[in-house]
């Protein structure tokens, strides 16, 4: 054995390749992204993997790879799980033929996501076995024993680290070889593949039946464990059992601990085991009360004079992440030891520093030629998921609204069925506008709803670390694909005006936003300029001193982190400048210039 430092999707993908996975999909997310991309990094060559269009195409194309006995994976995060719902609720009913991981990073905190939910739930929702790791290195070794139970089941399986899994890092032994799996391939079979009501019936009986054989199996499963003695218990999964044994290994005090690695099904007759002879336990867990509702249930099923205490009662924060320190002070007042001898030391507060787009970014001339063409005039701006929310920040201050993926396009339309005076806009990007944007698109053009799309069209997806997609002709396997021309796809399904600008040229933008406003119907303007993280720097810009007069437009209407004050006059820093010129554009007086090289 070879012992490397791994982040934890690392770890998640090299488990995986050593277990014998065929095929793997995903749609990039924070915290997940990097298990597909480290897949594909560490492909030993017989591995498919791909960038999907959206989570809900990765989870059919993974599916049905498992129908042709493949071991297959699907990445995503919470939010994408929302998507990829409708096949993964009646794939349960189906089943699988080679094991099938539907790997979920969920994000307490929230720290780059929408949501806080939690995808235990979905778990009993679906009814699919769930794994919990509590470390980068559990989750390597977990997520070859979760494509064990996948195919001893016949059942996709959920395994569900959480950021600080996904992101953390450890030093992880890895294991010798890789395990050859050869899928059978695809046996025809209509009794099985084909879901119908009668079948759905009969299959859901087996599902009910199959959780308490499953629960069963899960208390014997070695990650499930039971350590200590005493009369209080500590039960914890995931992370916060790290934190929790990290909290309590100096406390002094007798206590009883459950690791919950499956939390679904539970695994009843170790929870028993550990309920035995205790008078109250206290849960730590992220993000809902999963495991305390559970150990609730239990007590309350088999009379057991056991006080469970947790979230529902107080006892633990009910949102966000927990935390050695909150976990430490938690199990102090608990167990009755102290949780500190000496007060720590207060750091002084942090500045504030609220999120913006990059400097140079073309999010920032697209918002600002809208705004500017639209003075004056009643509009509203929807916005969506990327980059490019954070265009609801001051000075732009041009999202007003953000829901999800793809609805922006869809909220517009509503917006506008209530205040048809109001010019109604969506802002999508381009990766957006192929994930969930299209239908938004045809439902307008179907119903004749009077919107404006502005498609910010960077030729990446920048958020979530630059990854292709359909729009620019790569694939994730390294191979070049044919790029599918958003201005086309528009036209083919009744866009009957589109306009392409260059954002980063201010009259150019302004004219192509009036040209769409005037247009009757559904109107769409692509502004057209890549990501500054993917092109070269052009010849950055400096301020002519004499020429400032310090009335400070520039940064007041644009909010480029590159433009300051300095001795009451413009000054942009040259280390953040990229040379877009765009405040070259904005300045009056002709301030801005190009520094010589």
């Amino acid at each position: 054995m070879s012992c490397k430092l791994l982040m934890g999707n690392e770890a998640i993908a090299l488990g995986a390749i050593h277990a014998g996975v065929n095929v793997v999909t995903g749609y990039p997310g924070t915290p997940s992204t990097e298990v597909l991309e480290t897949v594909a990094k560490n492909n030993p060559g017989d591995i498919y993997v791909e960038w999907s269009v959206n989570e809900k195409s990765a989870m059919e194309v993974a599916a049905g790879a498992a129908y042709a006995g493949a071991r297959s994976m699907v990445t995503m995060k919470q939010v994408g799980l929302n998507v990829a719902s409708d096949p993964l609720m009646s794939l349960e009913y189906v089943g699988v033929k080679g094991g099938m991981v539907v790997m979920v990073a969920d994000d307490p905190g929230p720290i780059s996501s929408q949501t806080e939910q939690d995808t235990r739930h979905f778990a009993r929702f679906s009814k699919l076995p769930v794994f919990d790791p509590s470390s980068p290195e559990e989750a390597y070794r977990m997520i070859g024993e979760a494509f064990d139970y996948s195919e001893k089941y016949g059942t996709p399986v959920l395994f569900r680290p959480t950021t600080r899994i996904c992101h953390g890092c450890a030093s992880v032994e890895l294991m010798e070889g890789r395990r050859e799996h050869q899928p059978e391939g695809f046996v025809k079979d209509t009794s099985r593949w084909v879901i119908f009501p009668k079948l759905s019936y009969q299959n859901h009986l087996k599902i009910e039946k199959r959780q308490g054989v499953m629960g069963e199996d899960f208390s014997a499963y070695p990650r499930n464990r039971l350590t200590g003695e005493g009369r209080k218990g500590i039960a914890a999964g995931g992370v916060s059992y790290a934190y929790a044994c990290e909290a309590l290994k100096d406390c002094g005090q007798p206590y009883r601990m459950f690791k919950v690695a499956t939390p679904y099904p539970f695994p009843e007759k170790l929870a028993l085991e550990f309920l035995k002879g205790l008078d109250e336990v206290l849960v730590v867990e992220e993000l809902d009360p999963v495991i305390e509702r559970e150990l609730t249930y239990l007590c309350g099923k088999h009379h057991l004079p056991v006080k469970i205490r947790g979230k529902l009662t107080g006892d633990m924060p009910q949102a966000g992440e927990n935390t050695v320190e909150l976990v430490k002070a938690a199990a102090a007042g608990f167990l009755g030891f102290a949780a500190e001898e000496n007060a720590p030391v207060t750091p002084p507060p942090l500045p504030v520093r609220p999120p913006v787009l990059c400097a140079g970014c073309p999010h920032r001339a697209s918002f600002y030629a809208v705004k500017q063409a639209m003075k004056g005039k009643k509009a509203v701006f929807s916005g969506d998921i990327g980059c490019y929310t954070l265009g609801n920040a001051q000075p732009l201050d041009m999202v007003d609204t953000c829901l999800c993926m793809g609805a922006g396009v869809t909220v517009a339309q509503g917006l506008h069925r209530v205040e048809p005076d109001t010019v109604n806009f969506a802002f999508i990007g381009d990766s957006t506008f192929f994930h969930t944007g299209i239908p938004g698109v045809i439902n307008a053009v179907y119903n004749e709803t009077d919107f404006v799309l502005i498609v910010l069209d960077n030729s990446t997806t920048a958020m979530t670390g630059h990854q292709p997609h359909p729009g620019t002709g790569k694939t994730m396997m390294g191979e070049i694909s044919q790029k599918i021309d958003i201005e086309g796809l528009l036209r083919a399904i009744g866009v009957q005006c589109v306009v392409k600008a260059n954002p980063l040229e201010l009259q150019e933008a302004k004219d192509a936003v009036l040209k769409a406003v005037a247009h009757k119907g559904v109107s769409a303007v692509i502004f057209e300029a890549p990501c500054i993280a993917v092109t070269k720097p052009a010849p950055l810009l400096q301020v002519d001193k004499d020429k400032c007069t310090g009335c400070k437009r520039c940064i007041r209407e644009l909010g480029c982190p590159a433009l300051a004050v300095e001795g009451g006059k413009a000054f942009i820093e040259p280390s953040l400048c990229y040379g877009c010129t765009f405040c070259a554009q904005v300045c009056p007086f002709d301030a801005i210039g190009g520094m010589e090289q």
